[in-house]
């Protein structure tokens, strides 16, 4: 059975969770460890570890709040839980959250990973939008709370918490865990490294630093990973051609409201499962 994080996170990396365990299953790297570079759902993460798949997972951030939210789900469930329970829906909530997200350094991990949490779930699509002041979207037709049900949000960091002694968290850039992490690490460890499904707003602003990034992580790539690994990109032809020497496989993020195509490449040594259908990876 899949298991759906507290947070929402724009693309729905949960669909991967299936084609990850085949990927498990046919590289004998069960009860090894898996590396997320981004942590923002950590669906696939969670999902392998919660259900046998890997003795230990890795989850990194490099944004301090989401840092702040996965810390709090380890260090401080009981706390965020009640957090949780106790939150009133109002729009001056939702000023009071924002407040502190715009100012983490006045305020404690917990408050930052709560405040990052609320929005998460209360915004339209995500933190990086914001709701107007009758409390509904652009379309008039969303409610507030529409997606914070409480019981089922405390139930999924409840069952998160109770994997934690198996779950490592760091908020380092990606770089930093290629050249820290890693080498630490056993020969049954697949990173998987996801710079896709950035928003459309995001990749305006920031696609040339993503761009460089890329470009940095291939070089990385080649140079400090003995381990497994998947790296997964919009599809740019910039991009296709940084990774033209290894397996690849394109396909339509059909969860992802600007439909983007996106490319996922494949270290040398990694079998890649069949599939009937590689344009939509839920398929697998």
């Amino acid at each position: 059975m899949k298991f759906n994080t507290p947070l929402r996170y724009h693309g729905g990396r949960d669909k991967l969770a299936g084609f990850m365990k085949m990927i498990f299953e046919q590289n004998n790297l069960l009860g090894g460890h898996y590396v997320d570079s981004s942590a923002g759902s950590a669906a696939i993460a969670l999902n392998l570890l919660t259900q046998g798949y890997v003795s230990c997972i890795h989850l990194n951030d490099a944004n301090p709040a989401v840092y702040a939210f996965w810390s709090s789900v380890i260090n401080q469930p009981e706390a965020l839980c009640k957090a949780i329970y106790d939150v009133e829906i109002t729009r001056e909530e939702w000023q009071r959250q924002n407040n502190i997200l715009n100012s983490p350094e006045n305020h404690s991990l917990l408050e930052v990973g709560f405040s990052i949490f609320f929005l998460n779930r209360i915004n339209p699509s995500g933190i990086l939008w914001g709701i107007t002041d009758d409390g509904k979207s652009q379309s008039g037709r969303w409610r507030a709370d529409a997606r914070f049900n409480k019981i089922d949000l405390v139930r999924r960091i409840e069952w998160i918490a109770l994997h934690r002694s198996h779950i490592r968290l760091y908020n380092l850039e990606t770089t930093d865990v290629i050249k820290t992490v890693l080498p630490s690490l056993p020969d049954k460890t697949l990173i998987y490294l996801d710079f896709s499904s950035c928003d459309e707003k995001q990749w305006h602003q920031e696609k040339q630093v993503l761009h460089t990034a890329h470009l940095n992580i291939a070089n990385l790539i080649k140079t400090h990973i003995t381990q497994y690994w998947i790296a997964s990109f919009d599809y740019t032809p910039q991009t296709m051609e940084v990774y033209k020497s290894y397996p690849f496989m394109i396909y339509k993020n059909a969860r992802d409201r600007y439909k983007s195509v996106e490319a996922m490449f494949f270290c040398k040594k990694l079998i890649i499962p069949n599939l009937d259908n590689s344009s939509n990876l839920k398929t697998a």
